[in-house]
């Protein structure tokens, strides 16, 4: 069994936020121990991480309590918590599609900022740099 420190370190969240996510209804399985205190299991920390994942990943707490009261609810909600999940994924993918766009506008940037630390004669024209590299623009990154 796990303390509540011990969770909070090892997930890097406050134990403050555990507690937060006790009160919203997102740990209804955690059980306590004679003194009050929460204790947590192994299966209790992996929902703990999957709950953070889901949390890094923009998915509200209050969709996080739906997906945790359905799967207190037993094997026939199945479908249901992997339609939410589908969606989620779903929801990641846009994230990673818009980062990439803002990386390529964050590349142009550095590479202007580069072009001109390389060559301060040339001048000082940011807008012209970005207009004359947009058809350069890269769509991958490694």
């Amino acid at each position: 069994m796990y303390t509540i420190n011990e969770i909070a370190k090892i997930c890097d969240i406050s134990v403050y936020t555990i507690r937060f996510y006790d009160k919203e209804g997102l740990l209804p399985f955690v059980t306590r121990n004679s003194t009050g205190n929460r204790q947590f299991s192994e299966e209790d920390l992996d929902v703990i991480k999957l709950i953070c994942c889901l949390k890094n990943t923009g998915m509200q707490v209050k969709e996080i309590k739906q997906y945790i009261d359905l799967c207190m609810q037993g094997e026939g909600t199945v479908p249901s918590r992997r339609q939410i999940m589908a969606d989620h994924r779903k929801a990641i993918l846009k994230q990673i599609d818009d980062l990439k766009k803002s990386i390529n506008i964050v590349d142009l940037k550095i590479a202007f900022y580069d072009s001109y630390i390389a060559n301060p004669q040339a001048g000082y024209d940011p807008l012209k740099y970005m207009m004359d590299n947009k058809q350069k623009d890269i769509t991958t990154h490694e």
